[in-house]
Parts: C-alpha cells; sequence; structure tokens
C-alpha cells in the first residue's frame, strides 16, 4: 500500500500522518477544524513537541497535505479513525465522534480499502457499531468488499521513545482483514502485534490504561495514609524500587490527566455490566484517584492556616496545567478541578504553565479558557504545584518565601514552608 487517509489530526492524528509520510507513502490528513489544515498546508504546527520543520518536510515533499473534505478517502487505500472517545456527564461512553466519522467515511468508501479504528474504545466497538455503520453507508461487505481491524494508538506525548519504536497491536475482522494491517503498518514501525480479532485488541488497549489507573489510585491511597503517618511517600517509593524482581514504581498526583487513564476504564465499566460484572477495583479506583484534587485542596488550606490566612480572598497561583511534564498537553488535566474547588471557596487563582501561555477551549476548562500564563513572584499567599515541569525543578523556591504545596515531589531546594500532597 503506498497511499493513507488519516480522519482526526489531533495528538494521535497528525503524528501518525507524519510517520507514514516520512517513509514515502502518501498521506491525505482529514478534520472537521479547518483551522488544522490550513495551518498544516502552510507548514505550521499546532501541537508544541512536533515542529513546524516536520510539517514543511513533509508538505514541501508532496506527500502529505490536509483537508477538511472526507471525499479525499476516495483515493487512498487505507482508511485510520483517530477521534475522541470522551464520556458523557454519567461516565458512559460518548461513541458520537466515532459514530459520525464513520457514517461520513461510509459514504465515500471504496471496494478493496482498508479500514482502521484506532480509538480507544470497549471490546465489540469495531465489529458491532462500526461495522454496521459502515455497511449500511456504503452498501458493501466487511471483510469481503472492503478490510476492517483495530489497532490501538500508543501516542505518548513527550516521550523521547520514536513512533516507530513502539509496537504496534492489531486485530482484524478477518485473518485477511488483520493481515492488510499488518502489512500497512509494517511501513511505520518495527514491530507489529497480530491478534486473533479486533475485540482482542480493543481489550488490549483497556488492559494496558486500567493497569496504570489501578496502580496509580494504590499510590495516590497510600500517600494520604503515609502522610497521616508522618511517611514520605516518596522516600517510599525509591526504596522499593530498588527491588529488583516484582515492583514497578508508580507516582502519586493530583489526580489523572491525559486522553486515556481517566476515561478508558470506564469504557470497560459500562460494556461489562451488559455480560453481568460490575467492575469493582476499576470503579474503586476511579473514586480515589477522582478525589485526589479535593484532598490537594485540603492541604491547600492546611498551609494557609499554617501561614494565618483563609483561603477567602488568598491570592493562590498554580503551577502547571499540561497533565504531564514538559507537554502543552492539557487534556482532561486534574489541576482544573483544583482551580474550580479554590475559586469556589472564593480564593483568586492564577496559574503558570511555560507550555500553555493560554488556556485553549476544551471539554474540562470552559469556565477558564481564554486566561494567561502568569509569571511566578512573590505577590502570591500560596503556590500549588501540580505538574513537575523542567523548569520548576530548577526554580529557587526558598528565595521567593511563599509556602509551597507540592503534588510531585517536584521542588529540588524546598521553601521553609513546604506541604507535601
Amino acid at each position: 500500500m503506498d497511499s493513507v487517509a488519516v480522519v482526526g489530526l489531533g495528538y494521535v492524528g497528525l503524528p501518525l500522518c507524519l510517520a507514514f509520510a516520512k517513509k514515502g507513502l502518501r498521506v491525505v490528513g482529514i478534520d472537521t477544524d479547518a483551522a488544522k489544515p490550513t495551518a498544516l498546508n502552510s507548514g505550521q504546527s499546532y501541537i508544541k513537541h512536533i515542529s513546524a520543520d516536520a510539517i514543511q518536510e513533509v508538505v514541501q515533499s508532496g506527500r502529505f497535505r490536509a483537508t477538511t473534505d472526507m471525499k479525499a478517502i476516495e483515493d487512498v487505500e487505507a482508511v485510520l479513525i483517530c477521534v475522541p472517545t470522551p464520556l458523557t456527564k454519567h461516565r458512559t461512553p460518548d461513541l458520537s465522534f466515532v459514530e459520525s466519522t464513520a457514517d461520513a467515511v461510509g459514504r465515500h468508501l471504496q471496494r478493496g480499502q482498508l479500514f482502521v479504528l484506532e480509538s480507544t474504545t470497549y471490546p465489540g466497538t469495531t465489529d458491532e457499531v462500526v461495522l454496521a455503520i459502515l455497511e449500511k453507508r456504503s452498501g458493501l461487505k466487511a471483510g469481503v468488499d472492503f478490510h476492517l481491524a483495530f489497532s490501538p494508538e500508543r501516542e505518548d506525548p513527550g516521550n523521547p521513545i520514536g513512533f516507530s519504536n513502539i509496537p504496534k497491536v492489531v486485530g482484524g475482522l478477518t485473518e485477511a482483514c488483520r493481515d492488510r494491517a499488518v502489512t500497512l503498518y509494517g511501513n511505520v514501525v518495527a514491530k507489529v502485534v497480530s491478534v486473533s480479532s479486533c475485540r482482542v485488541a480493543e481489550a488490549t488497549k483497556l488492559l494496558e490504561n486500567i493497569f496504570r489507573a489501578v496502580n496509580i489510585a494504590l499510590v495516590n491511597e497510600l500517600k494520604v495514609i503515609y502522610q497521616s503517618m508522618g511517611i514520605d511517600v516518596w522516600e517510599v517509593i525509591g526504596a522499593a524500587s530498588t527491588k529488583p524482581f516484582g515492583y514497578m514504581p508508580f507516582f502519586p498526583g493530583p489526580g489523572l490527566g491525559g486522553h486515556c487513564i481517566p476515561i478508558d476504564p470506564f469504557y470497560l465499566t459500562w460494556k461489562a455490566l451488559e455480560y453481568g460484572h460490575r467492575t469493582r477495583l476499576i470503579e474503586l479506583a476511579g473514586e480515589i484517584n477522582t478525589a485526589m484534587p479535593e484532598y490537594v485542596v485540603g492541604r491547600v488550606v492546611h498551609a494557609l492556616n499554617a501561614s494565618g490566612k483563609a483561603v477567602n480572598s488568598a491570592k493562590i497561583l498554580v503551577l502547571g496545567l499540561a497533565y504531564k511534564p514538559n507537554v502543552d498537553d492539557d487534556r482532561e488535566s486534574p489541576t482544573y478541578e483544583i482551580i474550580a474547588l479554590l475559586e469556589a471557596m472564593q480564593a483568586h487563582v492564577d496559574y503558570n504553565d511555560p507550555h500553555v501561555p493560554q488556556i485553549r477551549p476544551g471539554r474540562s476548562n470552559h469556565a477558564v479558557a481564554g486566561r494567561m500564563s502568569k509569571p511566578v513572584s512573590k505577590d502570591y499567599d500560596l503556590f500549588v504545584l501540580c505538574t513537575n515541569h523542567a523548569e520548576y525543578s530548577s526554580m529557587d523556591f526558598r528565595a521567593l518565601g511563599v509556602p509551597l504545596v507540592d503534588c510531585r515531589n517536584a521542588a529540588r531546594l524546598r521553601p521553609e514552608h513546604y506541604y507535601p500532597a
């Protein structure tokens, strides 16, 4: 195969476009947000860890172009879908982006094409939901007239491990569908892992993220317990990490963020009910992790009280909006919940993030969209460090003399009033 279309040009879809284009395939990127194709076609990047030079290279080579026109898929051999799969306000799967995209693609699907869903979802989505929509709209038969597969994305913004070095899991509706997808991804990754079905591939992605969510919940719970005992959980984790077998470190924080771990486990929780099962461990982990912003706010109250101040009218600077260090990805960041809780208590809250100079509109931050990053200064009553950006680890908080609530054990030079959270 020498041509591919990628629908959804965000943190998952855009790196996929670049990977295929750099290997010599002809790539069309499609997104409903017209600003993205416009930026890409002019050689600009809107994702911080993807350079404009990388965009310009593939655009100028003629191997990549971006558009809003779904008709462009008629001229490629494979169509990859990388659209969001969020939760509703009732924490049930929201497949509206997948369904609307499948509907739009189905109207232009061609005989012999490969369709691959990469969006994280519950087992059965590809061969139940997507298959039915594609067949209805195209009039073609999956596994006979076109190939259908699922391959979960494993994009990790800011991770130095290159795209090509991360193994790609692939499952197909039929063996022929799977083999077709394996051939496609073999162009861009060093190792393709074949599994027996789309459902196994879908379940694999959920296991990966549930594993992290549950283990992070464990250390978050231990953090609270050890704090009450006067024990530094970070020192405990460091000591435990010296064991060369049977243990791997996970680290506590102010809550879960990103496009996967806060959301994906609940896709399985919802689907398991259809089979008469409760995912008790997953649900408990979710309760612990979603309670972390409230725990942080409790530590803020404690720190302000120790300084003889109240939360009401206190000037607080939150350090770090991105959900992980050294990137600009703020999707589902727990920092937004911390800001909302503090402002509900009548605190005056600003934020600083060298990677997020202005808050962009998103699903979890409507109330604060448009706010600008403020400089770190002595003009605040309290700092709350939520993201361990490299800039903060080298900052001399002691010289600033402002109490610090540190959710990440990130302060190298601790001030006199230091409050781990």
